[in-house]
């Protein structure tokens, strides 16, 4: 489903990827790990276009996904979640939700200036999925509070089904539990594997809970300092002395 092969990304002197190559498989859950500054959040900046690499390739379902445009990645049926909230603080959860699926609108900026008919039937149709959204992700009670003063745990299922608007066939999850609680770990692991059976979902997740990791991923492939030091199914992965001395360090 989606290729990465010798993506290089450098910021004047710092060479944030060098190389970094992998391949996930249509169905399937691939995590990537590493520490602080490996590059992680700038490869899924590159897999939606936020960065443009400076070399190599990125091929999604055949198609060449360094040629779209950024506007129109959601489009394909990618969409991703942000390590620090990327939700809109002065506009409910609701609101928030219908965002979302602003990609599939028809409408144009005359016909939503006149509020003409099919305007509405639009409208109505986005406002229908949105609370189908809000209901399965159990935030219909708070659908019409703002972004703004919700608990973080709550904020986080509201940008997932803010993902699920896009209605993605690849869903890329930049640090999903950071910050939760063990409990809330646990419950928002149970939601994720709900979603991604129930949607049919490809998944990528960014994360440093090894546990969410190693619970949820079919493959893991862990990067440090920008390149692909390990690459293979979660037990094999955990134990390879490259990944233990990039998280841990090595012995004096």
């Amino acid at each position: 489903m989606l290729t990465v092969d010798g993506i290089t990304m450098r910021f004047g002197g710092i060479t944030a990827l060098d190389g970094v190559g992998f391949a996930v498989e249509q169905g399937t859950a691939v995590g990537l790990i590493g520490p602080n500054g490996a590059g992680k959040t700038t490869l899924f900046n590159c897999l939606t276009r936020r960065c443009t690499p400076d070399e190599g390739t990125v091929r999604y379902e055949g198609e060449d996904l360094l040629s779209v445009p950024p506007h129109a990645v959601a489009g394909y049926g990618i969409a991703r979640t942000f390590q620090n909230l990327g939700l809109f603080q002065h506009l409910t959860v609701r609101e928030n939700v219908m965002v979302g699926a602003h990609h599939r609108g028809r409408t144009g900026y005359l016909a939503a200036a006149l509020r003409l008919p099919r305007v509405r039937r639009e409208e109505a149709r986005l406002h229908s999925l949105a609370q189908e959204l809000l209901r399965r992700l159990d935030l219909a009670d708070v659908a019409d509070h703002p972004a703004s003063d919700l608990p973080f745990g709550t904020l986080k299922r509201v940008e997932l089904a803010r993902a699920l608007a896009v209605e993605p066939r690849l869903l890329l999850l930049d640090e999903p539990v950071n910050g939760l609680s063990h409990g809330e770990v646990e419950v928002f692991a149970d939601l994720i594997r709900a979603v991604r059976e129930d949607f049919d979902l490809t998944l990528v997740v960014v994360e440093h809970h090894m546990g969410f990791v190693m619970g949820l991923c079919d493959r893991v492939v862990c990067l440090d300092f920008g390149r692909t030091i390990a690459d293979g199914p979660p037990e094999q992965v955990q134990r390879d002395p490259a990944v233990i001395e990039a998280y841990l360090g090595a012995a004096a």
